[in-house]
């Protein structure tokens, strides 16, 4: 199927980023079909992914292939990545092999630590955000709050080169990246709102993914 994407390549440090903007449908539906599962704590406890990450957040959860399929999700992410890859590379993917797409529900003061993801490509984006994400303990910091904030890190910070990319969270901006970035989210306060992401972790043809291995 055919899908009209918005996106923008972004390069403010080393590896590539690309940001979409996910459709409303699917993140309206992916909401509701999270708040049944909220409510079914057998549901919970046979899709729970939080033994497999790495946040101290209050709940992951991994999505169904039925709901993936249904909500377009599964879709918007091949022909995203299909899209990211071509721009970069100039090379078309034959192949977009979705290993696992997963829910984190994140609340005031609990956090997800530096990480990375397996797979090739991977990717970061937000389905609820609290309208007040807190602000500074300090009232004279002159620097930008970040609570709630997905750091992207790459590198060392040196004369003409930054190592991490600051997001501030926003209801369907979404973020590909490639798998080995290291990240990480910020806990916030003030707020007993959550703060609802989506991710995913996927693989593509070995030949693109390979840059030392032939053409």
């Amino acid at each position: 199927m055919s899908q009209e994407i918005k996106y923008q390549v972004i390069r403010n440090f080393g590896p590539s980023v690309f940001k979409v903007e996910i459709p409303k449908s699917i993140i309206d539906q992916l909401n509701l079909y999270v708040d049944q599962i909220i409510k079914d704590e057998k549901k919970q406890n046979e899709l729970n992914y939080g033994n497999k990450l790495v946040g101290d957040v209050t709940q992951e959860f991994l999505l169904e292939k039925e709901i993936m399929e249904k909500s377009g999700w599964l879709n918007f992410l091949s022909i995203s990545a299909q899209k990211w890859i071509e721009l970069e590379t100039k090379k078309k993917i034959t192949k977009f092999n979705l290993n696992t797409s997963w829910i984190v529900r994140q609340f005031q003061n609990e956090y997800n630590p530096t990480h990375w993801h397996t797979g090739h490509i991977s990717g970061a984006g937000f389905l609820k955000v609290p309208k007040s994400l807190g602000e500074h303990k300090q009232k004279l910091k002159d620097t930008k709050y970040t609570g709630g904030n997905l750091q992207l890190i790459h590198g060392s910070k040196m004369f003409l080169c930054e190592s991490t990319f600051n997001i501030e969270p926003k209801v369907g901006d979404f973020y590909f990246f490639p798998n080995y970035l290291m990240h990480t989210v910020f806990p916030f306060s003030n707020t007993e709102e959550e703060r609802r992401s989506i991710s995913f972790n996927a693989t593509i043809d070995e030949n693109i993914y390979d840059v030392y291995g032939k053409n």
